[in-house]
């Protein structure tokens, strides 16, 4: 019985090719693009979760309030936080670890030099996350200062390991950076997976930091007034985040004296590990992080392609009912039963969606490169069934779907096909019912609802992303090159001289326009200070402010206007910070101060780092991040050094010499270091990747749910044509044109469009309006992209109907009237 069930099947695809075509590749197609996105989806759904305890390690996050404004949601904290949490809740807390990060740092081993990024950590770090050491024991690698553990692809490059032999290199000796004591390598732990939110190249112990290290940083030990440190919690099984963070109020009060040091309050919270990649809206960040938002977003268009590829089945199967009607009715007076034609049409289902399931595969092996470049993600379909990458039991949840969605497509079809009375049929007396066109014409609706959707999604994310492209920033980053800032020069008394000397130098060179140092990278986030206070204003009022280091060439390069008073001058600037008294604010900060004009704040001061400072200038507010954050008071403090980044602005002409030159020189300023830059505007441009990323996805799949919902329109056409033919046949023989037959037939199906534009509206605007407010700046939603995204849907249905309308208008009305 199966075999002629499979028989019959493959007569039927083979005699309907156009049709079956038109199915297995709309099927294909929905389901290549569900595979891809799922992809994306597991990937970013999987982040930590190889951790064993990813479920109960938290990150310590926190915010500051000044006059009940909220003025800092950060992730950055005190050093001695996590030790206190220890402390004060041992029956909850298991143990912590802190982290601090710092950008690339220069690895000599031989007077070979590396340039790699580390992470400082607690001991306690590999016990709570789940980083295998290869060689080395977790228990004491990382308890004495001046240790290090590398990760094993750092370790083979610098040490040429082979067959696996860490334990070889175990008690070698490097020197980082211009460190006068060497650090000692205790261990090499596994490479970091892609999916994890924290990244480094190597460990260094934490207490490298205060006790017997290189840095004598006091503060990092235990501390409660310099916050620039990252906490990572542990909790005892069973134990409820929820109820230790009630107690974070009074562990701040008890702990943190905020309105004496800085006059804000501290709220702590603890963040689930796996929240960290996908829902941080934190300054400051530490790793790697995406928009949760973006995710499940992606994961409901995969939903809908997959949905929309059956529905089309669907239509086009019922579209073939007509042609089959006689074969129903001959096989039930030959004596099937009903339940035997129901198989038979579900293993023609199956065997349509297994064809283009193998289909899917292909365009998979085809497009997976492609898709990769696109996204900037390491992805595959070999990741995305693997459990480790994804979430418990998601093999079998899809496969289960794609049975559920081969049994749910199947079976009405085969319902429909299998009710057919076999009197009426033989009689030529077929006809569908309204119940069964409306239930098409439903599908139709919801296809073209996502469509519109996603057409509006894509054009609102575009203008937005267009509007801060073109919006006035206030600050230009085009021609200019970040040079990566020296790490290995001193940093004594002669490092503004030498700062300077380098900086003449590199003016020289003829593709070079200006030059001038930041004390931070552009596009970063700038330091802040909470005890800001008007010299002459109320005492007990402390205000927030941002401040940046610059040289006195930063205006020029980065073309930022000065509106009152002057810039700074050489004589500004002095090698003891504690003997500059000269600052630069933007208007935001002389607002701030209670000044209404820029020249108002000339010669004024104001209370700074505990004394008093003269205001020198006044600029325009500027962008240096971007368009999600407002625009924050800030100081320019004249300061810099050899270890200060270097922005370099060069003529476009001749850039390969240029660059060339530009390294000569700092080789030979700085030849123990390792040079490299980056283009400003393309790095400032990184900030909009996962915006870009998503509006280009959303334009693709867009362009792909159009297609395939054509396809169930095309079905639709074609089945409603087919029962009106002897309608259009008498309507030509009355004298009807072809132009007006046509307008007959489409109107119909425009009106679903309609329909489905009505419904989209409402959706598109409530979803596009909470993706806005994430912008601090953004556009409006205007009527004439819901207008736009509801022409294009409507055109592109218009021209996939009336290929089958004006076909059927220019048929000879006799043969018409004769298939009746």
């Amino acid at each position: 019985m199966i075999r002629n069930y499979l028989k019959i099947a493959w007569r039927n695809l083979a005699k309907n090719r156009v049709f079956s075509l038109i199915n297995i590749f709309g099927l294909a197609i929905g389901m290549t693009t569900c595979l891809l996105i799922l992809e994306v989806v597991s990937f970013q759904l999987s982040f930590d979760t190889f951790h064993t305890n990813a479920n109960h390690i938290y990150r310590v996050v926190n915010d500051r309030y000044q006059q009940g404004k909220l003025i800092q949601h950060g992730t950055i904290t005190y050093s001695g936080v996590g030790k206190a949490m220890k402390d004060d809740f041992p029956d909850e807390v298991l143990t912590h670890s802190r982290v601090v990060k710092w950008g690339d740092m220069v690895l000599d081993v031989n007077n070979t030099k590396h340039k790699a990024s580390k992470i400082a950590v607690d001991n306690s770090f590999l016990s709570m996350f789940s980083f295998p050491l290869l060689a080395g024991d977790k228990k004491s690698v990382l308890v004495a200062p001046n240790t290090i553990v590398l990760t094993e692809r750092l370790a083979k490059r610098m040490f040429g390991i082979k067959n696996n032999d860490y334990q070889s290199i175990l008690g070698k000796t490097v020197k980082i950076d211009n460190s006068p004591n060497p650090y000692k390598l205790t261990g090499v732990c596994s490479d970091i997976p892609e999916n994890s939110h924290l990244d480094f190249d190597f460990l260094m112990s934490y207490s490298s930091l205060y006790s017997g290290g290189n840095f004598n940083y006091k503060e990092a030990d235990y501390n409660f007034t310099d916050s620039d440190f990252w906490h990572y919690i542990q909790l005892k099984p069973n134990i409820d985040y929820r109820a230790v963070q009630a107690k974070l109020d009074a562990f701040s009060k008890r702990h943190f004296q905020g309105n004496a040091v800085s006059g804000s309050d501290e709220k702590f919270y603890l963040q689930p590990l796996s929240e960290v990649h996908l829902y941080s809206d934190f300054e400051y960040e530490i790793g790697k992080v995406a928009n949760g938002q973006m995710v499940w977003g992606l994961f409901a268009i995969a939903v809908f392609m997959i949905v929309i590829a059956w529905i089309n089945y669907v239509n086009l199967s019922t579209a073939k009912a007509v042609e089959r009607a006689k074969e129903v009715g001959i096989r039930k007076v030959a004596g099937s039963q009903r339940g035997q034609l129901i198989r038979q049409f579900l293993i023609e289902s199956f065997g349509l969606n297994l064809i283009a399931l193998i289909l899917t595969l292909l365009f998979l092996a085809v497009s997976q490169t492609g898709f990769n470049r696109l996204t900037n993600l390491p992805l595959s379909l070999a990741n995305l069934f693997n459990q480790s990458l994804t979430i418990p039991y998601f093999p079998f949840y899809l496969l289960l779907a794609f049975g559920l969605g081969v049994v749910l497509s199947g079976y009405y079809p085969a319902f429909i096909l299998s009710s057919f009375q076999p009197l009426a049929v033989l009689k030529g007396k077929f006809m569908t019912t309204t119940k069964g066109i409306t239930v098409r014409k439903s599908l139709v609706v919801f296809q073209f609802t996502a469509t519109i959707f996603l057409l509006f999604a894509s054009i609102v994310m575009f203008r937005q992303l267009k509007f801060m492209s073109e919006k006035d920033l206030g600050i230009h980053f085009s021609q200019i090159l970040s040079v990566t800032a020296p790490s290995l020069a001193s940093n004594d008394s002669s490092r503004v001289i030498r700062a300077e000397t380098f900086k003449q130098s590199l003016k020289q060179i003829g593709g070079v326009m200006e030059v001038a140092y930041t004390d931070r990278e552009i596009g970063g986030d700038m330091a802040r200070t909470f005890d800001v206070q008007n010299v002459g204003g109320d005492k007990n009022t402390k205000l927030t402010m941002r401040h940046f280091g610059v040289s006195r060439e930063f205006l020029s390069v980065y073309q930022v206007k000065l509106l009152a008073g002057r810039n700074f001058v050489f004589t500004d600037y002095n090698y003891k910070f504690d003997l500059l008294h000269n600052v630069i604010l933007n208007q935001k900060a002389i607002k701030q101060l209670g000044y209404s004009k820029p020249d108002d704040a000339i010669g004024k001061q104001l209370k700074l780092f505990g004394r008093n400072w003269d205001i020198v200038g006044v600029v325009d507010n500027f962008h240096q991040k971007g368009l999600r954050s407002a625009v924050d008071p800030l100081i320019l403090i004249p300061t810099y050094s050899t270890s200060f980044p270097i922005s370099v602005k060069v003529e476009t002409q001749n850039l390969e010499a240029t660059l060339a030159a530009i390294k000569s020189v700092y080789k030979s300023f700085f030849p123990q270091d390792i040079f490299g830059y980056a283009f400003v505007d393309e790095r400032f441009n990184q900030q909009y990747n996962n915006d870009q990323l998503l509006g280009e996805a959303l334009l693709l799949f867009s362009g792909l749910l159009i297609f395939v919902a054509c396809l169930g329109l095309f079905g639709l056409s074609f089945f409603v044509i087919n029962q009106r033919t002897k309608e259009i046949g008498v309507r030509k023989v009355l004298g009807a044109s072809v132009m007006s037959i046509t307008a007959l037939v489409s109107k119909d199906f425009l009106k679903l469009v309609v329909i489905a534009m009505v419904i989209a509206t409402p959706i598109g605007w409530y979803t596009m309006r909470r993706w806005l407010n994430d912008f601090a700046y953004k556009i409006d939603i205007e009527w004439w992209m819901f207008g736009l995204a509801g022409l294009l849907a409507m055109g592109i249905a218009l021209l996939t109907v009336s290929f089958q309308s004006i076909k059927a208008a220019l048929l000879n009305p006799v043969k018409s009237l004769r298939t009746e």
